[in-house]
């Protein structure tokens, strides 16, 4: 067992159940349903389920809960997979599905009926609902309760045969339609489904509930910690009975439950997000805007930014939110130690420097790792007459307080030299078109303030690329999945014409992550060929400024 890991409510729950000897190990399970992509809140739970085994030297099975087939889907399976990967966990040969049990699962089911536990009904779904009454009112008995065993037998047997359209007939658990948990309440266990199936075709026509299957699933697979949201915390009794009442042999699964991952700024709804896919909202499954692990992945998020990310906000008894500056931060503090910084312009500007040579390249040496020049190495620079600056680093009224360049102002360019600006020439908008400078090493003290640091790019050499600037995909901190007034319209926005400096040319290599100097980190999607240019992500900004804007 590890030395040195994170302590909490769970943990203490596994180290009393080993020391007690009610189990010899730990094995544990993650267990989604195949029926849309993982997302960061599902990677909470396989860091905490892989995490568990690899610290107590256990293991972790993967299970695919794949009882719905109206739903699921094989692109979904393999998209699960490639996700647990990428996040550095493996499942060995542990790899199982639900439908793996169907038999079993069905022969429970009988042996249920046969002692008295189960029944079929026959009742609508609009009835099941008036007769299973209300948080405060008891349930009233199906009708049906009370049938014969042989006949429910041999019914359940007809919907296996096919015999019955769906919603006809189900079979239900015996259990107390007065209990004040409406999960107890006579629950479904099994219902008819014509539907093809991802793994097993049409072989089956009736689907076992997803509460039925899982705790059964867990028995079968020797699970001992069922670790699951704590929306369960009322299905646990059911878990329980279940494998009671089939007199499943010691030790049985523990079922403990733990907060779910409740992230400010977005929604993890799989519905909701199904939605946002199937009606175009966005790009699919793996746009850059959801919290799905694809689409963080594509964004440039690394798979231990996500992990830091896990780690940090623990694992509690209580639903909280968690606000997506954490996300942010983590994002960033994986990023800053790994990444070379380059100069880009998103927005570029020309400034021509009248006093500079024509036709004159100067190389400027510049480390790629400011805080530790050796750690990264050095690139070169090219200064020219002409270059690009960031357009919102000039200001043709500039306010109080603003360090950049303004007419008859002066600004350093990172690395190099001082400019002033003498002249600005006006597109027919009347915004600025070109900035015509002087420069000089030495700043001239032209303003009582120490004149601000620019960055740059020379314009001929510098290398085309299209920016991509991901926003939050809501205004609201907390959305409830109003689209058409949650939505910001601002969640993406395109830099067609940015420029990066020369010497990042030999680093544009599809996946490569960059600082673009005081503009954020980047990753780059897809390297430039024939003639075409990159296209860079943002990954995250170098500050939050909706914390800050929330202050206000």
């Amino acid at each position: 067992m590890s030395e040195e890991r994170p302590n909490n409510f769970i943990r203490a729950l596994v180290d009393e159940d080993l020391a007690s000897g009610r189990y010899a190990e730990v094995v544990t399970r993650f267990p989604p349903e195949p029926n849309g992509y993982l997302h960061i809140g599902h990677a909470k739970s396989v860091c905490l389920n892989f995490g568990l085994a690899r610290d107590y030297n256990g293991h972790c099975n993967l299970r695919f809960d794949d009882t719905n087939p109206v739903k699921e889907d094989v692109e979904y399976v393999d998209s699960i997979q490639e996700d647990v990967r990428w996040l550095g966990f493996t499942w060995d040969e542990r790899l199982y599905y639900a439908s793996d049990y169907f038999e079993k699962l069905y022969q429970c089911a009988e042996e249920l009926i046969k002692r008295g536990h189960a029944y079929v009904c026959e009742l609508s779904p609009e009835m099941v609902r008036q007769y299973r009454g209300t948080l405060t009112e008891p349930g009233q008995d199906s009708p049906y309760r009370n049938r014969p065993m042989e006949e429910s037998l041999e019914l359940f047997r007809r919907m296996r045969a096919g015999e019955f359209q769906e919603g006809e007939k189900f079979l239900r658990a015996k259990i107390d339609m007065a209990s004040p948990n409406l999960n107890l309440r006579d629950p479904a266990l099994f219902r008819i489904r014509r539907a093809v199936h991802h793994r097993t075709g049409d072989q089956w026509l009736i689907y076992p509930m997803y509460d039925y299957a899982h705790c059964i699933s867990d028995a079968i697979e020797g699970v001992t910690f069922s670790i699951c949201t704590l929306e369960f915390e009322d299905h646990r009794p059911l878990y329980d009975w279940v494998l009671e009442k089939l007199d499943w042999p010691e030790p049985r699964p523990r079922q403990i439950e733990f907060a779910r991952l409740n992230l400010e700024g977005t929604l993890m709804s799989k519905r909701k997000l199904l939605q946002l896919v199937k009606e175009n909202y966005v790009d699919g499954w793996d746009d850059p805007r959801l919290p799905t692990l694809a689409a963080l992945r594509r964004r440039g998020v690394t798979p231990e930014a996500i992990r830091l990310f896990c780690d940090r906000i623990g694992v509690a008894k209580k639903d909280s939110w968690i606000e997506l500056e954490w996300l942010e931060k983590a994002i960033r503090d994986d990023l800053n130690p790994k990444v070379k910084r380059i100069m880009a312009t998103l927005d570029p500007l020309k400034v021509t420097l009248r006093d500079w040579p024509e036709g004159q390249v100067t190389s400027i040496p510049a480390p790629f790792f400011p805080d530790d020049p050796e750690r990264m190495g050095w690139r070169d620079l090219k200064m020219t007459r002409e270059i690009y600056i960031e357009r919102e680093d000039f200001s043709l009224d500039p306010p109080a307080g603003f360090r950049r360049l303004a007419v008859g102002r002066e600004a350093r360019l990172r690395w190099a030299s001082y400019i002033q600006c003498e002249e600005v020439k006006l597109g027919p908008n009347g915004e600025p078109v070109e900035l015509i400078c002087s420069w000089s090493q030495e700043p001239r003290g032209l303003t009582k303030e120490r004149p601000g640091i620019i960055h740059w790019v020379p314009a001929e050499l510098s290398i085309p690329a299209v920016a991509r600037l991901y926003d939050r995909l809501f205004t609201e901190p907390r959305p409830t999945g109003d689209l058409a007034r949650e939505l910001n319209p601002n969640s993406l926005t395109e830099r067609p014409d940015c420029r990066l400096e020369p010497a990042a040319l030999e680093l544009l290599t599809t996946g490569e992550r960059f600082q673009f100097e005081r503009l954020g980190y980047f990753y780059l999607e897809k390297a430039p060929a024939a003639g075409h240019p990159g296209i860079f992500n943002r990954i995250v900004s170098l500050k939050d400024s909706w914390a800050k804007a929330r202050k206000k």
